[in-house]
Order: C-alpha cells, then structure tokens, then sequence
C-alpha cells in the first residue's frame, strides 16, 4: 500500500513563495510518476504539474508554468513543488498522486495513490 504525505502549505502574501513536499512510502519511488493536483473552494480539482518516473523534467498546467517547478529526490522518496510568483488565484488545497510507471497523464483518474492535501492560502 502506498502513502502519500504532504506539508508545507500555509498562508503567504501574493507575490511571496512556498515549497510543498509530498513523502511516499513506497519501496520503489524512482518508478513511480508523481502528480500534484489542486482544489479550490467550489471548484473541481484540476492539474498543476507531473513528473514522470523516466524524465529529468516536470510538464506544468499553463496557469504555473514559469512560476511552479517539480523536483523529485528519490533518495528521499520524495516529490516537490516550488512555488513563486504566487497569486490569489492560487489559493487551493495541494494533492500529490502517484502511478508506478505512469504515462505522462493529466487526468487525476489516471493515478492509483492520493494524499490527504494540503491547504495554500494567498492573501492580496
């Protein structure tokens, strides 16, 4: 069974950062694809980035690109996502997902393991 632990979220003024991480207990991280989601307050939770199991590099949702980057430590079995630049509009509870050997896939149906989330709050 696999878990997935976030942090890192709290509250920050617009234009300030945050970087989440999301700890797997898995034996085998390196090959798992790794995803972070958000959800918004009325909203349905949609893709920010992922990165998969064989790429050096994350693919972002056009709303973060430039200002998010995914990275992973595999040493560490963990994922992260740097947050700058951040916006009111990013406020959202933060999920990663995971899928062993996963495609490079947006669609959170596509992953098998969720997070509990955790909440990013951008004040203006």
């Amino acid at each position: 069974q696999v878990q997935l632990v976030e942090s890192g979220g709290g509250l920050v003024q617009a234009g300030g950062s945050l970087r989440l991480s999301c700890a797997a207990s898995v034996g085998t991280f390196s090959s798992y694809t790794m995803g972070w989601f958000r959800q918004a307050p009325g909203k349905e939770r949609e893709f920010v980035a992922v990165m998969v199991w064989t790429a050096p590099n994350g693919y972002y949702a056009d709303s973060v690109k430039g200002r998010f980057t995914i990275s992973r430590d595999n040493a560490k079995n963990t994922v992260y996502l740097q947050m700058n630049t951040l916006k009111p509009e990013d406020t959202a509870v933060y999920f990663c997902a995971a899928r062993y050997r996963g495609a490079l896939r947006l669609e959170e149906a596509y992953y098998d393991y969720w997070g509990q989330g955790t909440q990013v709050t951008v004040s203006s």
